[in-house]
């Protein structure tokens, strides 16, 4: 039986993409899976590079520019990280993935959502997750959190959008839910860690069953 899983976690900001990414993998390498966690943009040395410029709060960058930055990032980080785990069996968990740039780039820029599919399509050599696990919480209330965060100066270029663009990317997450109901898992942020993680296993477990 093969073991490879592809699990995306999807989220506005201060949903707790990273906390939970982090969960997930200490329980499946407890399990005996060999996991790769890994994020967008970045995951490896081009695609972290990229990310420099798309978040640096000192850049103005156009919104097709970046798409494309976002797009050539996902080609990099694809080709060179999620590829190769895939094929050698692994489990893979990624914060954020072409679901972000529907999100981001088509709900909240405005860019036509068949751009966005497209270069989403070609970026990615058409891999898609197994399972995307989206954490949905109030754009108000994750801005909050994640200004709130012990490493959080100025913020980078997204946390600096304002809640309006926010509101406008967690309803694009939703949207995108509900057309892919099989695929995304809506889970709503509670205030117990732990809680959302159980629900977040809950889920995983049962695609690692059907595979």
């Amino acid at each position: 039986m093969r073991k490879h899983l592809f699990i995306t976690l999807e989220g506005p900001e201060g949903s707790g993409k990273t906390t939970h990414a982090k969960l997930l993998k200490n329980y499946l390498v407890e399990a005996g899976y060999s996991v790769v966690h890994t994020r967008e943009p970045g995951g490896n040395p081009v695609a972290e590079a990229i990310r420099h410029i798309l978040l640096s709060p000192d850049n103005r960058v156009h919104p097709m520019t970046e798409l494309l930055l976002y797009e050539a990032a996902r080609n990099q980080h694809t080709q060179d990280v999620i590829i190769p785990a895939l094929g050698a069996d692994r489990v893979v968990i990624c914060e954020r993935y072409t679901d972000a740039t529907v999100a981001y780039q088509g709900y909240g820029r405005g860019i036509d959502l068949e751009i966005v599919a497209s270069l989403n399509r070609i970026a990615t050599d058409g891999i898609k997750p197994d399972l995307t696990i989206y954490l949905d919480i109030d754009a108000d209330e994750g801005l909050a959190k994640a200004r709130r965060k012990d490493d959080f100066v100025d913020g980078d270029r997204m946390e600096k959008e304002s809640v309006v663009f926010h509101r406008k990317v967690r309803q694009g997450y939703l949207k995108s839910a509900r057309s892919e109901s099989r695929r995304i898992k809506v889970i709503p942020v509670q205030p117990d860690i732990n809680s959302t993680h159980r629900r977040i296993l809950s889920e995983v477990l049962k695609v690692l069953k059907a595979k």
